[in-house]
């Protein structure tokens, strides 16, 4: 993943306009695996000339809540229901999207296409009646917390709670993060954050907010777990679990679901 942002960082250097490298943080991938669920529905939904893939993942129980969730920078929906899985085991629906160019989504990835189709999806499963008469949750996965907080920012009236997984602060951040000292200016000034988690979650008022990350993870920084939680309002947790990226839900599937629980009966 660090050989990843460092690639970003020699674009900037090689002078590529911002509009040309923004996608250049997306690792988008159609290889699927199967999906070991019990019960879950594909969906094809169309948006303009894009056809975005959904996985709709149901509960035995009447749904706890609804998670909406947005995936990180590699893969596709099939590698995260690690994640999803137990959500859906302890009686959560959860409707997962891939990004454009993700899995069986068709078009090219970048930062604001993204976030007008998170918004998109965000419409669609709240006009849906499984859906809309249930709390609903917003998870985001590494990347995926980028769109995940900025979604929330927009939308605060209708969601119930903000799960943010292994975030890093922003696009800028992370990629300053591996950068030589001398180059990090240069950077700052030229690759820009059209939105980032560290500012959006200053104006999410009354959402509850759980902020997730291991002080071993070797993908993105604990400082930066540690920033967006002292940007963000209260209620709000921070939970440092011992392990590596995105690996609380695996090992730590009990507390994590019981600190979901808690979110909405904040």
């Amino acid at each position: 993943m660090k050989k990843f942002y460092f690639l970003i960082l020699l674009l900037c250097l090689s002078g590529i306009t911002e509009a040309q490298f923004d996608n250049k943080f997306y690792k988008p991938s159609k290889e699927l695996k199967p999906l070991d669920l019990n019960d879950y529905e594909e969906l094809m939904i169309q948006r303009d000339s894009i056809q975005l893939s959904c996985l709709f993942i149901k509960t035995k129980e009447s749904p706890k809540g609804t998670v909406l969730f947005f995936h990180g920078a590699g893969g596709n929906i099939s590698t995260y229901t690690f994640i999803t899985k137990p959500l859906s085991e302890n009686g959560y629906q959860v409707f997962m999207v891939d990004f454009r160019g993700y899995g069986k989504s068709n078009g090219s990835p970048g930062h604001i296409n993204i976030a007008d189709d998170a918004q998109f999806i965000f419409d669609y499963v709240t006009k849906r009646e499984k859906f809309k008469n249930t709390k609903l949750i917003i998870f985001g996965a590494s990347l995926g917390c980028q769109i995940a907080a900025k979604i929330t920012r927009d939308n605060q009236k209708s969601i119930s709670a903000l799960v943010l997984d292994g975030a890093f602060t922003s696009f800028t951040d992370i990629a300053c993060e591996i950068a030589p000292a001398e180059q990090r200016e240069y950077i700052t000034q030229f690759l820009k954050s059209p939105y980032s988690v560290k500012e959006d979650i200053k104006y999410i008022e009354s959402v509850p907010k759980l902020i997730v990350h291991s002080r071993e993870d070797e993908v993105i920084p604990v400082y930066m777990a540690d920033t967006i939680y002292q940007n963000a309002m209260e209620p709000k947790i921070f939970w440092l679990f011992k392990g590596g990226h995105l690996e609380a839900m695996p090992l730590y599937t009990k507390e994590y679901i019981e600190k979901i629980d808690g979110l909405l009966n904040n």
